[in-house]
């Protein structure tokens, strides 16, 4: 079973899955930082000074100033600006990782499938050479290709 198990997490498959799953995270936090550093602040500015990271919705029914002041209370809060930031992370995760795949699969050469070797008779529906003249099943005279 050690040896099974050796095998399998050795394979180039899983190997490469979970370089991929590390740089994917590591990705992520260079997204996330991307995100609520360097394209939330302008947008909160043209949007007029809001800071979207603290926009939420008050639950609880007692007003707090600050969306960490209602969270210190303990108050029930919807914080729709960091969903609405959570969202802008994935919208540019899945376009990086939409336009890195369709690049890698542009470069990857795709060999065009062979032409076929066999044709259908038109009486029995049986696969027969392209070159015969006579299917082999029903002895029917073929058309020619």
């Amino acid at each position: 079973m050690l040896k099974e198990f050796r095998e399998f997490a050795l394979k180039g498959n899983v190997v490469d899955m979970a370089v991929g799953v590390i740089i994917g995270a590591a990705f992520g936090g260079v997204v996330s930082s991307l995100v609520n550093d360097v394209l939330m602040p302008p947008l909160g500015q043209l949007a007029g000074k809001v800071d979207f990271s603290n926009l939420y919705v008050n639950l609880s029914g007692t007003a707090y100033p600050t969306l960490a002041a209602a969270e210190e209370a303990g108050a029930a809060v919807m914080k729709y600006g960091v969903f609405l930031n959570t969202v802008i992370n994935f919208a540019i995760l899945a376009l990086v990782v939409f336009l890195l795949v369709k690049q890698i699969n542009r470069l990857r050469k795709v060999e065009p499938p062979p032409p076929p070797d066999t044709r259908e008779c038109q009486y029995c529906k049986s696969d027969v050479p392209i070159a015969a003249t006579r299917c082999k099943y029903c002895t029917s005279e073929l058309a020619t290709a």
